[in-house]
């Protein structure tokens, strides 16, 4: 089949390459000139796990193109995937513009019938808006041109995102119950035949039901941290161990273990985003999600969390005294440093008066310009990148874990005591038993754990 994928962002240029990967023909377009070399290049933009190989093979078959060439992406694909950005306007609604300016310019190009496939995450209503705007600028051509707006919303993983979209859990798909719409049914439906050949994933339902999905299960997911990091940092003040309540709670079938993990909050660009938008959508209908509500300030609250252990620890004043940090990005296999908790951190400390070392296995060019404008010159200059995550110990006071990279879950206890001022950790991710730490003669601050161990 002929795909036309509109931006190459995590989602589109991951949906394009592994749409390719199944034997399809698969242009790319995108407007940043400087992104598409990179990828006529051989290069990615991205980190994202098995996507460069993915990208090259398919590249190098002839079946995946990329191009700023508008009119030759509208021609190219009988489905047109939108797959721009809906960053958070001002009042935390999803800003459409991408969106409606892909929309616009299909309808200033095509000929023929197109399925228009909203794959960006967008609220309630947005396929309306595309068909509006796409029909008037048919209109203005005085062209016949049919379509049918399907949305077939995202559920990737950032970090795990290949893998996700070759081997989904499910696939949603909302469209029409016109002909046009049934036309785009049947299309959609051979699309994703290779991902049904076992069983079948697919879940039909009308539009506004498949944009309502996607906002309903990511603020599912949110909840679930928000519910687990709250009863952690109660769990901290009545001596529980939350691991030990996460596995008591998740053995329940109706709970689940997914997601219950307590920590430092969650980022990146899905949650924060989307929680504010399902709200915005609310107060439209005024509607009051008081749940969500809580979940947003609940997850704010959360990334102050490790910055409150620390000056427990060594007093609110930390002016001359210097830490090591050990993750950047808002979670681990990605280089994504959107509202990663990270950021919030390295803001306390440093507004605290101390300096701190970091380093992260993947994150540290994204880090560096993403930090440079964080903090003025002065407060920028009170964060030194190391080369390896042993280096960031030298002459720090303690360490800071905040993103649960699997080259942090195993260290030499040793070298970190012999590097470390102080041997004291603060896990922001409960990566380690308090009992081993202490064996280690480590003080171990975790995220709800119980077990306190002083060397």
């Amino acid at each position: 089949m002929k795909i036309t994928i509109i931006g190459t962002g995590y989602v589109g240029l991951v949906t394009g390459a592994c749409l390719a990967e199944q034997g399809n023909d698969v242009f790319c377009l995108d407007l940043d000139e400087k992104k598409i070399a990179m990828l006529n290049d051989g290069g990615i933009p991205i980190h994202e796990p098995g996507l460069e190989e993915v990208v090259a093979r398919n590249r190098a078959a002839g079946r995946l193109t990329f191009s700023t060439d508008i009119a030759a992406g509208v021609a190219h694909g009988e489905l047109q995937f939108i797959a721009v950005g809906t960053p958070p306007d001002e009042d935390g609604s999803a800003d459409l513009q991408y969106v409606l300016a892909a929309a616009r310019n299909i309808g200033k190009h095509m000929t023929g019938f197109k399925v228009i496939v909203d794959k960006s995450t967008v609220p309630v209503g947005t396929a309306d808006r595309v068909s509006a705007a796409m029909a008037e600028e048919i209109a203005a051509r005085g062209c016949d041109a049919s379509f049918s707006v399907v949305s077939n919303p995202e559920f990737l993983k950032e970090g795990a995102a290949v893998e996700d979209f070759m081997r989904p859990d499910r696939i949603v798909i909302g469209h029409a119950s016109n002909e046009a719409g049934e036309r785009a049914r049947t299309l959609m439906k051979k699309l994703y035949a290779p991902f049904n050949r076992h069983h079948e994933r697919t879940h039909w339902m009308d539009v506004r039901s498949a944009e309502f999905t996607k906002y309903a299960a990511n603020a599912m997911l949110a909840t679930r941290i928000s519910f687990m990091n709250e009863l952690a940092n109660l769990a901290d003040q009545v001596g529980v161990d939350i691991e030990a309540v996460r596995h008591g709670i998740g053995s329940d079938p109706r709970i689940g273990h997914g997601f219950l993990y307590a920590g430092a909050g969650y980022g990146g660009s899905c949650f924060p985003k989307d929680v504010q938008a399902l709200e915005r959508t609310a107060r439209q209908y005024d509607q009051d999600l008081l749940i969500l509500r809580a979940v947003e300030a609940v997850n704010d609250k959360q990334k102050q969390v490790l910055g409150r252990k620390v000056a427990a620890r060594f007093g609110n004043d930390l002016a001359g005294k210097h830490f090591a940090l050990w993750g950047l990005a808002f979670k681990p296999n990605t280089d994504d440093m959107r509202e990663a908790p990270a950021r919030v951190l390295l803001r306390d400390l440093i507004e605290r008066g101390a300096s701190v070392a970091v380093f992260d296995p993947v994150a540290m060019n994204e880090a560096k310009r993403v930090l440079a404008l964080d903090f003025n010159g002065e407060q920028f200059g009170k964060i030194s990148f190391a080369g390896s995550p042993m280096a960031a110990l030298d002459g720090a006071e303690a360490l800071v874990i905040v993103t649960e990279w699997k080259a942090f879950r195993s260290p030499d206890f040793e070298q970190i005591k012999a590097r470390l001022k102080h041997p004291v950790i603060f896990d922001g991710r409960n990566l380690f038993q308090p009992e081993l730490m202490a064996e280690h003669g480590i003080e171990y601050h975790g995220i709800g754990r119980s077990v306190l161990t002083r060397a």
